[in-house]
């Protein structure tokens, strides 16, 4: 199938994708730290890479920064971490990486993004040049409701639906600090997705793809009142 290298500190996060990837038929190699992950490059080239962000000696993004200074960063990368913010997230996405697993990784959410990332590599071969996300679909594309291939495919749309060169993707300002501009399109995008579910955050939480605990707690980042608020 494909020749996937982890990199990941924590033996038992190794061991458990290690089991989920052979079960898949892909091939794996395995690195606990930076200094062995580039060893694993070297050797060879992975179809992907599922990269720690958070490890002892250097960082994931460090090492993201490293292959892409030496043109070595040619195949997919996901970011995988536990206690990265958004921003890092942004970050890894803007220096290469393709998308971003916060653990505990589900099953389905991990293979649907191994495969996604698959077919971004097989097409980046054919196609040297990637068309960057929009704002709006990397900002979805984050928080789960589209893979990144599908955010891809949406960007145009947006682009036509309010063109770049106004200054403003719909009625959001685009020369403002990204985070502001960001917390502008969630903040839309959940209160779309409340409205339309009449505040059901069972429905909400299917739709936008996030766990419910984590819906309270972007909902109450954003200063949106909740369905808990309301006493329902």
């Amino acid at each position: 199938m494909a020749r996937i290298l982890v990199v990941d500190d924590e033996v038992g996060i190794r061991e458990l994708l290690s089991e989920i990837l052979y079960d898949e038929g892909h091939t794996v190699e395995l690195a606990e730290n930076a200094a062995e992950a580039r060893a694993a490059r070297l050797r060879m080239r992975p179809d992907l890479v599922l990269l720690d962000i958070w490890m002892p000696d250097t960082d994931g993004v460090s090492l993201l920064k490293e292959w892409g200074s030496q043109g070595l960063l040619d195949m997919p990368v996901i970011m995988m971490s536990g206690h990265a913010t958004i921003d890092t997230a942004v970050e890894a996405t803007r220096i290469g990486a393709m998308d971003f697993l916060e653990k505990p990784i589900t099953l389905q959410r991990l293979l649907k993004t191994i495969a996604a990332g698959l077919a971004r590599g097989r097409v980046s071969h054919a196609t040297p040049a990637a068309t960057p996300l929009a704002p709006a679909a990397l900002a979805v594309a984050l928080e789960d409701e589209l893979d990144p291939p599908t955010a891809l495919a949406a960007a145009p749309a947006v682009a036509e639906a309010a063109p770049l060169s106004s200054g403003k993707l719909g009625s959001i300002p685009l020369d403002q600090p990204l985070r502001e501009a960001r917390d502008e399109f969630e903040r839309i995008y959940f209160e779309y997705h409340l409205a339309r579910e009449n505040h059901s955050m069972t429905r909400v939480s299917e739709r936008t793809g996030l766990e419910r605990t984590h819906l309270y707690r972007k909902l109450k980042q954003l200063g949106i009142e909740s369905a808990r608020k309301r006493g329902t």
